[in-house]
């Protein structure tokens, strides 16, 4: 069974999500920077990486090595098309999370953003568990209202992915992360319109 993520075009994903209702493609960039630049590491891996939003931040005298990781193929050709730039230091892995976590390398850095949603704690715990990272850095989408997903103009391009999707709570990531030995290190909340947010934890080991 293909995972609903491979249906949805990227042009459709990245539309909806910066349309001025949603806000989250600028937000996320926003906070990404913060992500990247935040601790001491050489390498960093980013679930769920999309179109390689953020990625224009990845500063090549720090970072040897980044994986980008993505259950969609063409999301990946699209982010080498558009950081050529990374050539040497990018690493694009075309993976499902849910049944291939044992294919991931080791990394110093986790970044999973709007990425645990679709995935839920305990195959979370599994990558964590495989990548054995320092750091891992999580964007969490907060609903204040029922709707998980923005009305919009593309909102049925999203219909497949009810049966995957899970509801993100802050203290339920936090105990998951605790069970593995990882700690709060730092939360930071931005406001979205249409009633949610995003919260960036951040975890230690």
């Amino acid at each position: 069974m293909k995972n609903p993520w491979e249906e949805i075009p990227l042009i459709d994903y990245e539309n909806h999500m910066k349309l001025d209702s949603v806000m989250q493609l600028q937000t996320m960039n926003e906070m990404m920077k913060g992500q990247f630049d935040s601790y001491p590491v050489s390498s960093t891996m980013i679930l769920g990486i999309a179109g390689g939003n953020g990625l224009e931040h990845i500063r090549k005298d720090k970072f040897e090595r980044v994986y980008g990781v993505d259950v969609n193929s063409s999301y990946l050709e699209e982010v080498i098309r558009r950081y050529p730039d990374l050539d040497g230091i990018l690493e694009c892995l075309c993976i499902n999370l849910t049944d291939g976590s044992d294919k991931l390398p080791e990394s110093d850095m986790i970044i999973a953003n709007l990425l645990i949603e679709y995935i839920g704690y305990g195959c979370f715990q599994k990558v964590i568990q495989h990548v054995n990272p320092k750091y891992v850095s999580c964007i969490i989408q907060i609903n204040m209202e029922d709707n998980w997903v923005s009305d919009s103009p593309y909102l049925h391009v999203f219909d497949g992915l009810e049966p995957i999707h899970f509801q993100m709570e802050e203290q339920a990531l936090g105990e998951a992360m605790e069970k593995m030995g990882y700690h709060v290190i730092k939360t930071l909340e931005r406001m979205l319109p249409n009633g949610k947010k995003l919260v960036q934890i951040d975890f230690s080991r």
